[in-house]
Order: C-alpha cells, then sequence, then structure tokens
C-alpha cells in the first residue's frame, strides 16, 4: 500500500486510519500479545481496502504508577472508505476495547487489556472533547512512532512539519521500546 507523505484525501475516495494499539493484561483472549494479534484481525474488518501491520514492541510503562507491568504495542494502518465518520470509527474501536474487557474509567495511564488508540485519519482534524484529531501526543510518543516508523517513514502527520522518521529521530535514546523478536511471540 502506498502512504502518501501526507495523509490526506486520496483521489480514489481512500483515506488512511492510523491506529496505535497496546496491552499489558491478559484478556479473555490470552496475553497482551494475543490480544493485540486478535484485536488486529478485528481492526483489519473496519476498513475497505489494505492494512498494513507493524511488528510488536515491547515498552516500558511512561507516567504509569510503580509496579505497572510493561505493554506490548503495535500500529495499523488501516484503509478506510474517505466517507467514514472518524467518531463512528473511534466508537467501533471502543466496542473492541470494551470485548476485550476494557474500563474506560479510573486512573489515567493505569494498566488495560486493551487500549486503541486513533491517531490520525487521513489530513481529518478534530477539536472535539470526545475526539482530538491528530492524537495530541501521537508526536511525543516512541511507542506510537517507531512502529509507525517501520511501515511509513516518509508520512506526515496532520499538523506536523516534519516526517515520522525525523519526528522519532528527534526524541531522546530511549531502550524502552525495543522490537518483540518472532522467535518470542
Amino acid at each position: 500500500m502506498s502512504i502518501p507523505k501526507h495523509t490526506t484525501k486520496a483521489e480514489s475516495g481512500i483515506l488512511q486510519a492510523i491506529i496505535s494499539l497496546g496491552s499489558n493484561l491478559h484478556s479473555r483472549y490470552g496475553s497482551p500479545v494475543q490480544s493485540l494479534r486478535q484485536a488486529m484481525d478485528r481492526i483489519r474488518q473496519l476498513g475497505s481496502g489494505k492494512c498494513l501491520v507493524s511488528c510488536l514492541y515491547s515498552t516500558t510503562p511512561v507516567d504509569c504508577p510503580l509496579g505497572t507491568p510493561d505493554f506490548v504495542n503495535a500500529v495499523v494502518v488501516l484503509e478506510v472508505e474517505a466517507g467514514t465518520e472518524p467518531a463512528c470509527l473511534l466508537k467501533q474501536l471502543h466496542g473492541i476495547e470494551h470485548d476485550y474487557g476494557r474500563l474506560r474509567h479510573g486512573a489515567a495511564n493505569g494498566s488495560r487489556t486493551l487500549d486503541l488508540d486513533l491517531i490520525a485519519v487521513g489530513g481529518l482534524t478534530s477539536l472535539q472533547p470526545s475526539l482530538i484529531l491528530p492524537h495530541p501526543r501521537a508526536h511525543l510518543r516512541r511507542f506510537v512512532l517507531e512502529p509507525l516508523a517501520e511501515l511509513c517513514p516518509e508520512l506526515i502527520l496532520p499538523t506536523q512539519s516534519v516526517t515520522v522518521r525525523e519526528l522519532l529521530s528527534s526524541l531522546p535514546d530511549s531502550p524502552w521500546c525495543r522490537k518483540i523478536p518472532a522467535d518470542l511471540l
């Protein structure tokens, strides 16, 4: 799938939706790795075209309570019809989270069975309290940028002026986000 440098409405009527996935608790579908793999299959069904899926990454918790287990993270880039309402897509993602036992109340930055963040949908922007697009902190999060750079290093997220690769290289070096080798999955 060819991802344009700017995620704008394509001539073909297709947009790319970028979704970040994370988990650090077992769900009814198994371990965090198993949960993310199953969730990727569910997300793939929401699209209308091609789907890119990153490798899985092990991520040390950031801004979480002491003792929080490491997260497993990934990114999916999904083709959706240009008429897809981002709020509807987000509602579908929340439905998947709910199916995995995610509760959307309690302490911020806590452990979770599944976290699905809508990072961007094409070049669309939104400042609705229930949906901010692009995700306001995606450009600062290594656990989003690392897997996204694997898929679309030359992508420029809406409201940014440099590529995902450049955003990633501007972050301080950190060993806390590392690709999980395939033989350990």
